[in-house]
């Protein structure tokens, strides 16, 4: 059962459709009714998302939803066939050429926010899907800060006839108790409410860094030798990431890789020592033994780092402060990406860093604790 404010996007919905809202209003619900119902009229719909992990609770619902009509269900390729005719086809933004040589009349594109590279996303692989069906598209998400998500909703807020767009809180989910968004509220810096509970993108959109302080920071990677090492370990599907910064604190080396840990052990011991360049490298967990051999085998060069809520926190307060004072330039791609959709909250026991849920921090960790490197005195004992 849809509540009154989805209801009433439902009555005014016109081709394109942008829902800039605060979390829990109901996004993902009102789509997955959307996708069912333009399926059972025998049509093709396809959803989109950032990536397959922020697909999975919309798929399940799918599933759950067409579960009396359904006569095929394809898990592996996120595939529904209908009795109708109709079929619905999921796909992730985070893999190349999504839906390449499909059509159709309806396209859902959930969590939009967060989409890295959206606006080429949008207009070079999901707008031409609509072609055929002259199909309608549908947009939602929580604001993240003013990217092309937002562009689209201020597209909708303009007199074009096939475009409209609205801005949702929280609150308006009948669900939610306003008592809990008011406890947020109390809680939380008054940009970062808006945007995460009202649907008003924040200027920096969250981001712990600055969005412009991140550009004024991108420059070409450095021909110089390794000063220092920042060395973030790989968590389960995770990457190691390797970054290096020369002596005037310009990213130089960054190298990023899955493997065993021994070959990991290998790898980093060898960019270590052939450099002759201090390393800080992640000792959380599984990393407490590589960083113990490593400190055997390249002597006083290696320091380990225990990530913690608090450790955290401090090493990234001394990575903005590097960003802003422009201390450290970085080479635009991966770790651009991410350090842009990199994020903040206020808990009630301070500051959570972290990137959005299914997106990856190891580079921004990495580039982090090269930075720590940086600013820590130079051992006195090297490899010779």
């Amino acid at each position: 059962m849809l509540h009154a404010a989805q209801v009433r996007v439902i009555e005014g919905a016109r081709r394109f459709n942008v829902l800039e809202c605060g979390r829990r209003f109901g996004k993902t619900t009102l789509g997955v009714d959307l996708a069912i119902d333009k399926a059972l009229d025998g049509k093709p719909v396809g959803w989109f998302a950032p990536t397959y992990k922020l697909l999975a609770d919309a798929w399940r619902e799918l599933v759950a939803g067409t579960e009396p009509v359904a006569v095929r269900v394809d898990r592996q390729e996120h595939r529904i066939e209908l009795l109708t005719g109709g079929v619905i086809e999921c796909w992730s933004l985070d893999t190349p050429d999504p839906a390449r040589g499909r059509k159709y009349a309806r396209v859902l594109i959930d969590e939009a926010g967060i989409v890295r590279d959206f606006e080429q996303a949008w207009n070079g692989a999901i707008r031409p899907t609509l072609a055929d069906y002259q199909g309608d598209a549908w947009f939602f998400g929580t604001p993240r800060g003013r990217n092309y998500f937002h562009q689209l909703y201020t597209k909708g807020q303009e007199a074009r006839a096939e475009w409209i767009s609205w801005r949702f809180g929280t609150v308006e989910n009948p669900a939610i108790a306003p008592a809990e968004v008011e406890a947020a509220r109390a809680d939380m810096p008054t940009a970062v409410f808006e945007q995460e509970f009202l649907g008003i993108p924040a200027d920096d959109g969250g981001n712990p860094f600055g969005l412009a302080a991140i550009r004024a920071c991108v420059g070409a990677l450095s021909a110089a030798s390794p000063a220092v090492w920042g060395v973030d370990l790989a968590k389960s599907q995770d990457w190691t990431w390797a970054i290096a910064l020369d002596g005037a604190g310009a990213v130089c080396v960054s190298d990023r890789w899955q493997g065993p840990w021994s070959a990991t052990l290998e790898r980093v011991a060898g960019l270590v020592t052939k450099s002759n360049a201090r390393a800080v490298i992640d000792s959380t967990g599984v990393g407490d033994p590589i960083v113990e051999q490593l400190q055997t085998r390249c002597g006083g060069l290696v320091e380990g780092f225990h990530f913690t809520a608090q450790s955290k926190q401090q090493l990234m307060e001394g990575l903005a402060a590097a960003i802003h004072q422009r201390t450290v330039t970085i080479p635009d791609g991966p770790l651009v990406a991410e350090l842009e959709s990199y994020t903040y909250e206020y808990t009630k026991g301070g500051v959570r860093y972290t990137a959005p849920d299914g997106l990856h921090d190891d580079g921004v960790c990495a580039l982090a604790l090269a930075v720590r490197a940086r600013s820590a005195p130079r051992p006195r004992f090297l490899v010779a």
